[in-house]
């Protein structure tokens, strides 16, 4: 398993693979579509180099991506790994890297706006739940999602053994 940075060429392969996770959870068709947007990934945003992939033997089994805020705060806008992904230690690798990269580039706080599925994963990760907040990506329903800021706390969230990072 390595964590690598996307590439432009993979944009509808990682859209795709956020869609696979969100719908995992069983989300309604409406909901999905309105979800469109939040779960696409674009070649621009991947040549922001913000976007890190998990490969597994070749194939791509997570991703996750950055975007600042300000000088000291970035929002964590992608964090998704393949249905059968989920568990294996492959989130936890993603989160550790790209909480390194967005410290790399001076960031104090990660700003996570997520899935309450994703709730036990982000606080074994370190984060704090500071808010709830409307569902990405319509605003309207209900609110699926939860807010929280991580401190930089990755060396909790080390790499499963013989991983590399």
């Amino acid at each position: 398993m390595i964590v690598r940075p996307a590439r432009p060429d993979e944009a509808g392969l990682l859209t795709a693979l956020c869609k696979r996770s969100k719908a995992h959870w069983g989300y309604d068709a409406d909901f999905m579509a309105k979800s469109e947007t939040s779960l696409t990934i674009t070649p621009e945003l991947i040549a922001g180099g913000n976007i890190l992939v998990a490969e597994d033997r070749g194939h791509v089994v997570g991703v996750a991506s950055l975007a600042a805020i300000d000088e000291n705060t970035f929002d964590l806008l992608h964090m998704f790994t393949e249905p059968n992904a989920i568990g294996t230690g492959v989130g936890r690798l993603l989160f550790r890297n790209v909480a390194a990269l967005a410290k790399g580039q001076g960031a104090k706080l990660l700003s996570i706006l997520a899935d309450p599925n994703a709730e036990a994963f982000y606080t074994r990760m370190g984060a704090r739940k500071v808010s709830m907040a409307p569902s990405d990506p319509s605003k309207a329903a209900c609110c699926h999602c939860w807010n929280s800021i991580s401190e930089f706390t990755a060396s909790r969230a080390p790499a499963p053994e013989g991983w590399q990072a």
